[in-house]
């Protein structure tokens, strides 16, 4: 007996919908390991700026590929019990309390998985949170809630500071409290940094909360108005201009408050920061002069 296209034989049906939903199932799990390369970065965080930024960015990977798995079989487990056990005319459902052997099957794996990302979060966490030693050939200027110290103490430090709606970076150990007794340079919007040195930010807000984020470089550190809060990056090379974003809502202007890391040669960070001070003064210069014409002209009281 032949039987027409709508009369296909239960079982045949049961087959091509399995075989249809392991591949549906496969097409998912390779698409999600693909993601990185295929999305560049859209799905799994960017990294390759900082050693902390990598390891947040493999982090976020395992935990990734775990969750992945653990949808696929439940999902493909849902969507088999959908079609194999569907309502049928004239059918009585089978009445199952439990299955204590599987309850406690799938007890233990959730448990066991959830033990495994606790050991490979506190194997990541070290990298993330403790900052290296600046390489040999990188700056060594001076020897969360508290300051990351690298293990030798030899880092750079540059204040961060949130304003609605741009970012100042000042530079120097003093920076905190001696920026303008000390006359540091600064820079606004665009961070001037040297490859090959650990680079130590203390995060300041002036009017409302803000957050520093550069993705490629680490983590997120909300600036909060009284508090300094901390964080670090290292950068293996110069060239890159890294891209940043303000990601805590901080008023109507918060989209135009980027933030940009241009990485520099020791030597030329050094040749950055002399031509800085050097513009500073010189603008400083001209205010001077134009405040003493106005003065003198009655146009300015005194």
């Amino acid at each position: 007996m032949r039987y027409a296209v709508h009369d296909v034989p239960p079982r045949r049906r049961h087959r091509r919908l399995g075989r249809l939903g392991l591949t549906l199932g496969l097409v998912a799990v390779l698409g999600l390991v693909l993601a990185p390369s295929a999305f560049a970065g859209f799905i799994t965080p960017k990294s390759g700026g900082s050693p902390n930024a990598d390891s947040i960015s493999s982090l976020y990977k395992v935990v990734l590929y775990i969750a992945a798995v653990v949808f696929v079989i439940v999902e493909g487990a849902l969507l088999y019990s959908i079609f194999r056990f569907r309502a049928k005319k004239g059918a009585v459902a089978a009445q199952i309390h439990g299955n204590t052997r599987l309850e406690i099957g799938w007890t233990v794996a959730a448990a066991l998985i959830l033990v495994a990302l606790t050991v490979v979060t506190f194997i990541h966490l070290p990298a993330i949170i403790n900052p290296p030693d600046s390489s040999a050939n990188g700056l060594v200027l001076s020897a969360s809630v508290t300051r990351p110290t690298p293990p030798n103490g030899k880092s750079i430090t540059i204040c961060v500071q949130g304003r609605q709606y741009i970012w100042r970076y000042t530079y120097g150990s003093g920076c905190l409290n001696a920026a303008f007794s000390g006359k540091l340079p600064y820079s606004y919007q665009t961070m001037y940094a040297p490859a090959d040195t650990t680079v130590i930010l203390d995060i300041q807000s002036t009017d409302v909360v803000h957050s520093w984020w550069v993705p490629s470089l680490g983590g997120k550190v909300d600036a909060v108005p009284g508090y300094t809060t901390y964080t670090w990056f290292k950068a293996p090379e110069a060239g890159p201009l890294y891209h940043g974003q303000c990601a805590q809502l901080c008023g109507r202007s918060h989209a135009a408050m980027t933030a940009f890391v241009k990485i520099l040669s020791p030597s030329d960070y050094k040749t950055k920061l002399a031509q800085l001070s050097a513009d500073i003064n010189q603008a400083n210069d001209q205010v001077t002069q134009l405040r003493q014409i106005l003065t003198a002209s009655g146009n300015l009281g005194g």
